[in-house]
């Protein structure tokens, strides 16, 4: 073998690539927050989980003629009244908190097929919204 050559074999050049990548792995994290983007995505989760809930629920209770009935039609007057139809139900107030989802007011939805927007929240410092729909069903 000609002992002039010069340069870096193959193995140094890929250890350095794995040692470069494993520090790039650990380091990432501290620079990239993504907390803020998974906050926003599960309030919008819940939001869609009510609208569609809120939706399902008119439709039994169009065919049962608003009549309240057992697993086909509860009742829904306000915006709180659809986190209960959730499984398990969600317990929705107006009492702010870092833990749990609140509305930003308890809006009513009183004739059925009427539907209100109702605006959904978590986070003190930094609050995360959502809106969903509240339709109104055998009232």
């Amino acid at each position: 073998m000609n002992k002039n050559q010069k340069g870096f074999t193959l193995i140094e050049l890929i250890v350095v690539i794995v040692i470069l990548g494993i520090l790039a792995a650990t380091a990432m994290p501290k620079f990239i927050d993504l907390t803020e983007d998974a906050e926003q995505a599960a309030i919008d989760g819940v939001a869609g989980g009510l609208n569609s809930a809120s939706a399902i629920n008119y439709g039994g209770c169009s065919i049962k003629k608003n009549t309240v009935t057992a697993g086909k039609c509860a009742a829904v007057a306000k915006c709180s009244d659809v986190g209960l139809l959730l499984n398990p139900p969600l317990t929705l107030g107006i009492v702010a908190s870092d833990t749990a989802y609140y509305l930003t007011a308890d809006s009513p939805s009183t004739a059925n097929g009427t539907s209100v927007t109702c605006t959904l929240n978590k986070g003190i410092a930094t609050v995360y919204t959502a809106t969903y729909g509240a339709i109104g069903a055998a009232n």
